[in-house]
């Protein structure tokens, strides 16, 4: 009896959205890893061919980077022998140390600028869009835009989960194996503001893309809080190219947009081996539905140990 192979599934590799760069302006393809490794490798073929002084090389990597040096210095220093949380928090800005809320420069300017003039052709287009979630009525599903598997899975697999590690360990931030990401739109005569909320995520990375705009601040509460109960709430301010990190279950939303249009990039990054225990909505070991992709995150997987955030 003849049997029929499975369709293989084909893959592209993580290095040709993060460290395998063709720089057009020079005709080169470079691995950037960081800037000091940028230069050390390509210095003097780079000095050869026009990118002589301080400006031409800041240019470079102002035009040709995806991920800010000052994120890929962060996911360098979380896989480095002896790497703890002490030392990453020197990297970071630590919005509150109490809510366990950071910071971090991801994307640079120009990728930020690229990617919301792709958005804006996907808005514009006649193509099928669905709602980035149950609270937003306006943005994108990156896996619609056909941006999930070349640059959110590297960027969930190869540098938020070694920094979600040591940030988060108690919430699955080593285990971290599936996420949702969605850029979000705010603009007048569409939505404004978000109510308090927490998310379906053990972990959340909000990155703002622009563009110019008033108010729309983040709030914080406190963790897995009743809304009634929010008091004094921390305000965050949004800045073009930066990440917000914060834990899924930390109670927040976003304040009226005065003027003009906010994009902001969320994801959902989740650890089966947390949720498969309890289901981070309904507080309750999950009655699992078979979905297709990455769905909700849970696996009928056996999960490993793992300590679920405390509920405080």
């Amino acid at each position: 009896m003849a049997t029929v192979a499975a369709p293989r599934r084909f893959c592209s590799c993580a290095c040709f959205y993060t460290d395998n760069l063709y720089v057009a302006r020079y005709g080169l393809h470079v691995r950037f890893r960081s800037e000091q490794q940028l230069r050390r490798d390509y210095g003097p073929i780079l000095r050869s061919r026009g990118c002589v002084s301080a400006k031409d090389f800041q240019q470079l990597l102002a035009e040709d980077a995806a991920l800010a040096p000052e994120f890929l210095a962060v996911a360098e220093y979380s896989v480095s022998p002896g790497a703890d949380l002490k030392g990453l928090l020197q990297r970071l800005e630590t919005v509150s140390e109490e809510k366990r809320i950071y910071r971090v420069p991801v994307f640079t300017a120009p990728f930020c600028q690229a990617l919301l003039e792709e958005l804006e052709h996907f808005e514009q287009s006649d193509m099928p869009k669905g709602r980035p979630n149950t609270m937003n009525n306006y943005g994108v599903l990156l896996h619609e835009l056909g941006l999930d598997e070349p640059l959110m899975t590297p960027l969930r697999e190869r540098f938020l989960q070694p920094v979600m590690a040591l940030l988060y360990p108690d919430c699955g931030g080593g285990q971290l194996d599936s996420h949702r990401a969605f850029v979000v739109k705010y603009a007048p005569g569409q939505d404004l503001e978000l109510g308090c909320h927490y998310d379906n995520a053990e972990l959340t990375l909000n990155v703002a893309l622009g563009k110019v705009f008033t108010g729309g601040a983040l709030y914080f509460g406190g963790l897995f809080q009743a809304p009634a109960v929010l008091t004094e709430p921390l305000e965050v301010e949004h800045v073009v190219g930066q990440g917000v990190l914060h834990r899924g279950g930390q109670l927040h939303g976003a304040r009226p947009l005065g003027t003009g249009e906010r994009w902001n990039l969320v994801v959902w990054l989740r650890a089966s081996a947390v949720r498969n225990r309890l289901c981070p909505m309904c507080r309750c070991e999950p009655d699992l539905v078979d979905d297709e992709g990455f769905s909700d995150g849970f696996t009928r997987e056996e999960p490993t140990t793992v300590d679920v955030c405390a509920l405080t």
